[in-house]
């Protein structure tokens, strides 16, 4: 018997409920999806060294730029798939679909090539250090088989997350997590791999992701089943597709191509400040997490309302999610910079590294709303189908401001500190951008059609 599906209608409903629901399991989703990476740390960091965790660390912006790309491919697109779903047009839902996944395909193993084959050129990018790059190396250029399981798994992810689906995903990415960490500890303590032993597990997890999500498009009733036989690239849905998925995957992009450049300036502090930071850098991304996921939830809540013409309910729906950020980012900041040695001491048991990440993670915390904020008008403004428009604002906040800010703060005093201080800054800039582009071309348009209309 064929799976029923769980596509939710996220344009009815009381809007704390339906944005906490939906937002929820792509939270947990997200952790066990990090678990990959920062497991991989975890064990290099106490059972292989510091220069292994380096090695990681040195990797991960590297591999974050990829997976990123992707990951901002599957959430454009899904601004797509959510529109046709709350419009009711199953069958260029159904289309846009296949179109999407046979493309993911295609450019996953693409990428794939040319990563594995640029790996050297990668490394000297983020300038690795001599002592850390063979293992860097090694680590990097399995790790890059996975891109093309990357690329089908969001894309396909996304497709169930469009149609409000976010709980398949979770168990999906905690089953792969839970292989990960088995396969990790077994490659790596029991057969001493080292570095590459993680970045096999890694791979492997990923497959079964990939399995898992394949298997229930393949099995389900609802408006979403994948038909091999439709796999085919519709050049105009593709253009439809690309036009808002190209941005946000090249934004993505961009803001992990940004962090290898702060990583540069990381690495010139030595191998130290390198593990320390990669470890700050985990923890960051956990707490991060949160404002992310209930991104991501603002993308195909607003896509959705657009869909259906219900803007009123887009705006509102907005500011319940700047409310649910405020509170949770506050519950748990709070606690990660009080108990950052703690959290640092998870991965490397070095007093000077563990100095160098919870300074990073305590000079981070303190203004972590503005990532919030960055996340909500960005994913906003893709949402209204202003995708391009985020790419900009992403690109002139995160790397633009953020470099300028990088150049002159360490010409003034050259702190590793001031290295730290320029992801808030990137946020900051970032969310002031997309603010006003949301209220320029978004919210202010709206009122005065609405004033038009009522004095009519």
């Amino acid at each position: 018997m064929a799976e029923r599906g769980k596509s939710v209608d996220l344009t009815e409903g009381n809007l704390f409920q339906r944005i906490i629901l939906f937002a929820l399991p792509i939270l947990l989703g997200q952790v066990f999806q990090n678990l990959y990476n920062s497991v991989d740390s975890i064990v290099v960091g106490n059972f292989v060294g510091t220069s292994a965790l380096a090695a990681v660390t040195s990797s991960a912006d590297i591999s974050q730029m990829l997976v990123g790309f992707f990951t901002g491919l599957s959430v454009g697109s899904g601004v797509v798939f959510s529109r046709y779903f709350g419009a009711k047009d199953y069958q260029k839902l159904h289309d846009s679909i296949h179109t999407a996944l046979a493309f993911s395909a295609v450019l996953g193993l693409l990428m794939c090539i040319i990563g594995i084959i640029l790996t050297p050129q990668l490394l000297h990018m983020v300038k690795c250090p001599d002592d850390v790059y063979p293992e860097a190396l090694t680590y990097l250029r399995i790790y890059l088989i996975g891109v093309l399981f990357t690329s089908i798994y969001n894309v396909a992810s996304g497709v169930l997350r469009s149609v409000g689906d976010s709980h398949s995903p979770f168990v999906y990415l905690v089953l792969a997590s839970f292989t990960n960490i088995a396969l990790d500890l077994f490659f790596v303590v029991v057969l001493d791999m080292g570095v590459a032993g993680v970045a096999i597990a890694t791979i492997l997890s990923q497959s079964e992701s990939v399995i898992l999500v394949t298997r229930k498009m393949l099995r389900t009733t609802d408006v979403y089943r994948l038909v091999l036989s439709d796999l085919k690239i519709d050049t105009g849905l593709l253009k439809q597709i690309m036009s808002i998925g190209m941005p946000a995957a090249i934004q993505a992009c961009m803001i992990s191509f940004s962090n290898l450049f702060v990583q540069r300036y990381i690495n010139e502090f030595g191998m130290k400040a390198m593990a320390g930071a990669g470890a700050a850098k985990k923890i960051d991304r956990y707490v991060g997490l949160i404002s992310l996921s209930f991104g991501q939830a603002t993308t195909t809540f607003v896509s959705q309302c657009v869909g259906a013409d219900r803007y009123e309910r887009a705006f509102q729906g907005l500011r319940v999610t700047l409310i649910i950020l405020a509170v949770t980012v506050v519950v748990t900041a709070i606690p990660t910079y009080i108990y950052a040695e703690q959290f640092v001491r998870l991965f490397t048991q070095d007093e000077e590294a563990i100095a160098y990440g919870v300074l990073m993670v305590r000079t981070m915390m303190p203004l972590y709303y503005f990532q919030s904020l960055h996340q909500v008008f960005s994913n906003a403004v893709r949402g209204f189908g202003k995708s391009l428009v985020t790419l900009v604002t992403t690109i002139l906040g995160l790397i633009v401001c953020r470099q300028l800010y990088l150049a002159i703060a360490l010409s003034i005093r050259h702190e590793i500190q001031l290295v730290y201080l320029s992801y808030p800054v990137g946020w900051a800039s970032s969310a002031i951008l997309a603010f006003i582009a949301y209220m320029k071309l978004i919210r202010l348009p709206y009122n005065r059609r609405k004033q038009q209309e009522q004095a009519g």
